[in-house]
């Protein structure tokens, strides 16, 4: 099996993570400039921490070589709202896609880890 990922894969993988990367700045960017669900959800002190890590974290998984660290990061963010909507009784379906495409894209752009 070759180790060399096809270009349209790479492509797919850019688009799908230049997506999510939109994704978590517009929710970093409510999180700063509307709180009202971060209020409700009693977490305004922290809403802050929560949307620079946020953005940290997006451009970590963008990056080619920090790709996996960020992936292993966003799945905890992700695992982390999972449980805080399901505390809240908010629907998890959103953050478990998020969480399937941050896989896909990781997928996408490292099949050889997989093998390991």
């Amino acid at each position: 099996m070759s180790s060399e990922i096809s270009k349209t894969k790479k492509i797919i993988a850019w688009i799908l993570a230049g997506l999510l990367l939109i994704l978590y700045l517009g929710s970093a960017g409510a999180k700063l400039f509307q709180p009202e669900q971060m209020n409700q959800m009693q977490l305004a002190d922290w809403r802050i921490v929560i949307a620079i890590g946020e953005i940290v974290i997006a451009f970590l998984f963008l990056i080619p070589k920090t790709n996996k660290y960020g992936t292993l990061l966003l799945s905890s963010y992700m695992g982390g709202a999972i449980v805080t909507h399901m505390i809240w009784s908010i629907p998890i379906y959103m953050p478990a896609i998020v969480l399937i495409l941050v896989w896909l894209v990781f997928y996408l752009r490292n099949p050889k880890f997989i093998e390991l």
